[in-house]
Formats: C-alpha cells, sequence, structure tokens
C-alpha cells in the first residue's frame, strides 16, 4: 500500500506544478491582451465613430451656417443700404489646416468663399490670393479643435476672417464670408 500512496503523491505534485505554470504564462498574457484591446479601441475605433458622428453633425451644421450667414447678410445689408450686395464671389478651395493643441493628429479641410459687390474686387481679391490664404490658415489654426467644432464659434470665425483681410487690405471691402466646406478630420 506504501506503494500506491507514493506513486499518487507525484502526481499530485504534477498537478499543482501545472497550474503554476499556467498562472506564471497566462496572467501575463492576458494583461497584454487587455492593454492591446484597450489601445485599439481607444484609438482606432473611437476616433472612427467620433469621425463619423462630426462628419453627420457637419451636413447638418453647413446648412445652418449657410441660413445664418444669408440671414445675416440680408439684415447687414438693411442696416447699411450703402453696402453693395453680394453679387460676385471668390473662393480660396480646399485648404488644410492643423488645428492648434493636435500635433499634427488632426487636420481640417476648409473652403471659404468671400461674396463682394463688384467683378473687379473680386479680380483684386484673386491677384492677393497668397495673403487671404495666409489669413484663413493663420485665424483658423490658431484655434483649438473644441472652439472649431463648436457651431456657434462659426460665425464669429467668419467675422474674424473679414476683420483680419480689411485690416491687412483696407481698400478691399468683404460684404460676406462663407463656408462652403468646413470638414475636421
Amino acid at each position: 500500500m506504501d506503494e500506491k500512496i507514493d506513486s499518487r503523491e507525484p502526481v499530485e505534485a504534477k498537478k499543482g506544478g501545472m497550474n503554476m505554470k499556467v498562472l506564471i504564462i497566462g496572467l501575463p498574457i492576458f494583461i497584454i491582451q487587455l492593454i492591446a484591446v484597450y489601445f485599439i479601441t481607444g484609438n482606432f475605433l473611437l476616433s472612427r465613430f467620433e469621425a463619423k458622428i462630426s462628419a453627420e453633425g457637419e451636413t447638418e451644421t453647413e446648412t445652418k451656417t449657410e441660413a445664418k450667414s444669408t440671414k445675416h447678410t440680408k439684415s447687414k445689408k438693411k442696416k447699411n443700404s450703402n453696402e453693395g450686395e453680394s453679387n460676385f464671389f471668390y473662393s480660396c478651395d480646399d485648404l488644410i489646416i492643423n488645428p492648434s493643441g493636435t500635433n499634427g493628429q488632426r487636420l481640417m479641410l476648409v473652403s471659404v468663399g468671400f461674396g463682394v459687390s463688384t467683378d473687379e474686387e473680386a479680380k483684386k481679391l484673386k491677384e492677393k490670393e497668397v495673403l487671404i490664404k495666409d489669413i484663413v490658415i493663420s485665424t483658423l489654426s490658431s484655434r483649438t479643435l473644441s472652439e472649431l467644432n463648436t457651431y456657434a464659434y462659426r460665425d464669429s470665425l467668419k467675422e474674424q476672417i473679414s476683420k483680419m483681410i480689411v485690416e491687412r487690405m483696407p481698400d478691399e471691402e468683404i460684404n460676406s464670408v462663407y463656408f462652403s466646406k468646413y470638414i475636421i478630420q
């Protein structure tokens, strides 16, 4: 009988040793898997989800922005009967901007249109295209992502861009500023 007891003890010891190996090897692998899932979810899936939500929201806000800017322009024209109507437009298309505080991780694609009274003014703006693009890029790139995502802040951006153009080019007259594209990645 003593022999049977001795043969059982090594078997029990092997079972205990096997569980210890699983614990020593399995626990670090499990922790690594948790970290990988956290990283993938945090960086890839959430950024795609946020981009999808912001893209859906931007189409709604673009139409609202255009409606508000049209109302604002009409009320401004009624106030100042001396100002000409925006029958002519100059456009800076597809400007890529790196918002402040994003460390190059996020980009913004913007197309900006300027309403002017005459075709001559639109041609003058075309001649000064580099300066206008610089004004738009410097104005938008100095803003944080949260500011740029705020719908109410877009109207003040339009006013700031218009003000900066008038400051740098006093002989130019801008009746209105429009965002035809306003996409944040």
